[in-house]
């Protein structure tokens, strides 16, 4: 019998790894949302997160200005950005163009995913993409043809997760199947899609765990302070928000209140998701940071400590 290395006398030499922490911004709508959204930028960034997610319309609408956004990213502040990316309607030549360009503006992260089909039923064109699976395909070929450019270095790619069954699976099961699939296609993490109840990230990591997913499981965790957000967000993902959260939210009789029992029931989310494992927080932020900082506060997260050698310079071009 081999004697055992070095590593295996040492289990521990990575020590406990800090827990990740994440946002979400999408791309402004005029010049008084884009002033809105680069203060919320401004006090985001002072939490030193380890990456922010730039959203990208459906079929690439707001393409431009995600693109802007993450280019002022990368050059006027210290955050990374993670691109998002749909497939679904384009082509692979296109797609290809695409993250070329968010190589180039010094994107290393891509969240790869399907998109939203179409309302009208139309069948997306022969020869266009489908699944997430081979958007991560793709991203893995463009990133083989610009190794030398990158260093030799490699893409971090993420993916959705469900914590409750999408509303055109068949089942979670499924669901659990198609992480696995784009886990072998290559994707590097998971970021779940928004979820109500303390049990459901838990049950999720039992599912995909048991099925052979492997890859961390980042919860993602919406500020539950706003009734007409969480009524939206219902109807679109066909998940139900917990009825005695609605009935408190509804009886407050301050918008500090409402605020007050908002936060406390995401940091239960929160910590819940934690306590089954989670290796991270992402928070979405509807492009406001009051919430999102509130849950922090009362969050303890370890977190690295980081010293940032950017140049002044690239301070001053943010102001």
């Amino acid at each position: 019998m081999s004697p055992p290395s070095l590593i295996d006398t040492h289990p521990n030499l990575a020590g406990t790894a800090p827990v990740a922490l994440s946002y979400e911004l999408f791309p402004p709508r005029s010049a008084a949302a884009a002033e809105s959204l680069w203060t919320t930028i401004g006090e985001l960034e002072a939490t030193d997160p380890d990456y922010v997610s730039v959203t990208y319309g459906a079929s690439g609408s707001n393409r431009n200005t995600a693109v802007e956004l993450i280019n002022r990213l990368v050059q006027e502040t210290t955050l990374r950005p993670l691109a998002h990316l749909t497939c679904v309607g384009n082509s692979p030549e296109e797609l290809a163009d695409i993250i070329g360009e968010l190589l180039d503006v010094g994107v290393r992260g891509i969240l790869a995913l399907r998109g939203d089909r179409p309302k009208d039923g139309r069948v997306p064109p022969a020869g266009t993409l489908r699944y997430a699976q081979d958007l991560i395909e793709l991203i893995r070929r463009v990133e083989q043809r610009r190794s030398a450019l990158l260093c030799a270095g490699k893409v971090a790619v993420g993916v959705a997760a469900y914590p409750t069954r999408h509303p055109e699976s068949p089942s979670e099961a499924h669901d659990v199947e198609v992480l696995l699939a784009k886990q072998r296609s290559g994707a590097d993490f998971a970021i779940t899609q928004v979820f109500f109840h303390t049990q459901q990230y838990a049950d999720l990591l039992t599912r995909a765990r048991r099925a052979g997913v492997t890859i961390p499981i980042i919860p993602g965790v919406m500020p539950l302070t706003s009734l007409r957000r969480l009524a939206r967000l219902s109807e679109l993902t066909g998940v139900e928000p917990d009825p005695a959260l609605i009935e408190r939210l509804a009886a407050a009789g301050t918008d500090a209140e409402r605020t007050r029992i908002g936060v406390s029931a995401t940091v239960d989310l929160a910590n819940a998701a934690l306590a089954a494992g989670a290796p991270g927080l992402h928070l979405y932020t509807f492009n406001e940071h009051a919430a999102a900082l509130d849950v922090l506060d009362k969050l303890a997260l370890p977190r690295p400590h980081r010293s940032h050698q950017r140049s002044a310079g690239r301070r001053q071009l943010a102001s």
